[in-house]
């Protein structure tokens, strides 16, 4: 066979196998028996053995694995991948369902989806190829599990039909069908080995397995509902959706009421009742249901939190209960100096998992439930995750129990405990000197969001900590070859990757430096705000309290954190030598051109659809000239920027408080 012939015959055995594949997985309607599909797919894997500078990158073949992946590459998101806010109750439905009418114009309508209970993924094509398959990770930087997510047959190398974008993003959730999590099981039973807890966890250790052959024996599967790209594919979720199962994608199904359009509460609780009675005739685990805004328009209105969309929410069904014995209560020491109770337990299965410990929040808490130690308790796990005590069983209190007594010092360095008021947690005020609070801050310092120090992690802080080299952050950029190399578990190319790793991270931008500092209640988002108002340390650090509160989203609280975090002549000292080490402390002059104060003071709402801006353009615009973003209408908005379509309830509002109601080209008018 010649190599023409040969590519020739590659192509067209390629196509059909993944026509057969799409038919018999994703419709469920196979068009061939299982012996002809083998033996096509033998023909072609012979044929890439002969000519492999042919073989597809994409190949049907890849969907049996054998590709081993010693290290999964970091990847960044070109959309972040972000969680969901949770609700247990109606009422909580009903109270996110009264937050989107007040910021949202027009008719609502809501899509109700299964919450399935996998591993989030989010799947790169370009030119209707599959490019790359990724984690969520840390909801900006995720894994590359392509090879191994190419070995699930329901998610296609390929774009079928017509009208999908050159390059998207499709995002859904895979998970182990409940009859292959079974057999496996079983299988791991009869061989005497440990079975495993739980289909998610399962299905989260196999996609990340570097052996893609044993990922292809274990048949994941996976449901696809989100796509994202720079070109948009419809006006609303629900066609969006529909439009990617159009594409070959295995999508939840309308006549199988996996999805659901609703136009009001109880539509919504009916179709949550529906499934929190149905879920256990599925083939897979889900924990309850999403709400979403349908129209995208209302989506972009309704805009984001640092962590979460407000558009959307996840509605949890209750999770299982057991009881257990309290055998007794301990502390933790944060990086703030928060302490946490902790109730150590008498280990219990719950939900797939064994439980020791579990979180008692606070003082308050225990006082509500009047634990005592040597209780039986209830223990559940809070959206099937993290286990709580939600109950005591009094019948079976022991009759010389005694009330449990709060800490009153600290149980690390023993300093008295403070407690602010308004605050429901005591804290350590020994901040220098509690070595939970000294090793808590260089591990904040170090972690990912942070300075992200390739090579330096939380047990390297503890072992450096121990061995005197480091107690605060700034001590990192002293360390030397000299002094690390004589430490356990130091070999020279280890000590090398970790002082290029210090070495690179002062190029880190200002805003993760100052999220990296760990001043309570600066956040990411917050430390964004801080950064781009003041542009250097010194500014910020001569801020009083009155221009502090004046900046976009600071009150009064973080005003006076950062206020005391810099009354601290040991953290201005830190601050100091962190600088003088070469960390960026203030926003290079190329981003700060541009940015002026005309519109300094004024508050914008902005609603409808632009000619020559999208609606995050305008917000960058605002805010690089000085001004705020605000989601509603009050009588502080000093304007309200109108395109097309905008609902008229903004408009009766704004003409109500006399607010100004200004076109897009007025407003380039006031930024030129």
């Amino acid at each position: 066979m010649t190599s023409t012939e040969a590519r020739q015959r590659i192509d067209a055995l390629s196509k059909e196998l993944e026509d057969h594949n799409y038919s018999y997985y994703v419709l469920s309607n196979p068009t061939i028996s299982d012996y002809e599909f083998d033996m096509m797919l033998k023909e072609l894997e012979k044929l890439e053995e002969e000519f492999p500078e042919l073989a597809h990158v994409n190949s049907p073949t890849k969907r049996v694995g054998g590709d081993i992946t010693k290290k999964f590459a970091e990847v960044v998101h070109d959309y972040p991948m972000m969680s969901l806010s949770n609700t247990y109750s109606k009422e909580e439905i009903e109270d996110f369902e009264s937050r989107v009418r007040k910021l949202a114009d027009g008719e609502l309508e809501y899509v109700c989806e299964l919450k399935y209970d996998g591993v989030a993924i989010g799947i790169k094509y370009v030119n209707g190829e599959l490019v790359r398959a990724a984690t969520r990770g840390d909801g900006v930087k995720g894994e590359d599990i392509s090879t191994n997510v190419k070995t699930i047959r329901t998610i296609p190398m390929y774009v079928r039909g017509e009208g999908y974008p050159e390059e998207f993003e499709i995002r859904g959730e895979i998970f182990f069908p409940l009859k292959h999590f079974n057999a496996l099981n079983a299988q791991r039973e009869t061989e005497g080995e440990a079975l495993f807890a739980n289909p998610r966890n399962t299905a989260s250790g196999t996609l990340k397995m570097q052996d893609s052959s044993v990922v292809a024996s274990r048949n994941l599967d996976c449901y696809l509902y989100g796509v994202y790209s720079p070109q948009r594919v419809a006006d609303n979720h629900f066609n969006s959706v529909q439009n990617a199962g159009s594409w070959g994608f295995k999508i939840p199904k309308r006549e199988d009421n996996m999805i659901r359009l609703c136009k009001s509460i109880d539509e919504i609780m009916e179709f949550i009742n529906y499934w929190e009675e149905k879920r256990h005739t599925l083939d897979f685990e889900i924990d309850g249901v999403v709400i979403k805004v349908n129209n995208y328009l209302q989506q972009e209105e309704l805009g984001y939190t640092a962590k979460s969309p407000r558009w959307a929410i996840a509605y949890k069904y209750k999770a299982a209960e057991v009881t257990t014995r309290l055998e007794n209560i301990t502390y933790q020491v944060g990086r703030t100096g928060a302490i946490t109770p902790v109730a150590n337990l008498k280990p219990v299965l719950l939900a797939g998992t064994t439980v020791k410990r579990a979180s008692l929040h606070n003082a308050d808490q225990i006082a509500k439930l009047d634990l005592r130690e040597g209780d039986e308790v209830y223990v559940e796990k809070g959206g099937e995750i993290i286990p709580k005590v939600t109950a005591v069983d009094l019948d079976k209190r022991p009759a010389d129990s005694q009330p449990f007594v709060y800490a009153t010092h600290c149980p690390e360095c023993n300093t008295e405990l403070i407690r602010l008021e308004g605050e429901a947690l005591h804290y350590c005020p020994n901040e220098n000197g509690c070595p939970p609070q000294i090793k808590g801050k260089m591990e904040h310092f170090i972690s990912r969001k942070a300075m992200d120090i390739e090579g330096l992690g939380s047990e390297t802080i503890e072992q450096l900590h121990e061995a005197g080299l480091i107690r605060t952050p700034a001590d990192i950029y002293d360390l030397t070859a000299d002094q690390l190399l004589p430490l356990e578990r130091m070999a020279e190319k280890s000590v090398e990757n970790m002082l290029k790793g210090i070495e690179d991270s002062k190029q880190v931008p200002f805003e993760r430096v100052l999220f990296a500092l760990g001043i309570r209640y600066v956040g990411e988002t917050v430390a964004k705000k801080l950064v781009r108002a003041l542009h250097t340390i010194e500014a910020l650090m001569a801020a009083d309290q009155e221009a502090l509160v004046a900046l976009d989203e600071i009150g009064d609280r973080i005003a006076q954190s950062v206020l005391e975090y810099f009354s601290v002549e040991t953290n201005r000292e830190m601050v100091l030598k962190l600088k003088e080490a070469g960390l960026q402390f203030e926003i290079p002059a190329e981003q700060l051109e541009g940015q002026t104060q005309k519109l300094a003071g004024q508050s914008f709402v902005i609603s409808g659809v632009f000619t020559n801006h999208s609606r995050d353009e305008l917000k960058q615009l605002i805010e690089q000239n000085g001004g705020k973003n605000t989601g509603s209408i009050s009588a502080k908005t000093n304007f309200l920027l109108a395109g097309e379509n905008m609902g008229p309830s903004k408009r009766q509002k704004a003409e109500k408080l006399g607010v100004e109601i200004i076109s897009e080209s007025r407003f380039e008018e006031m930024i030129a």
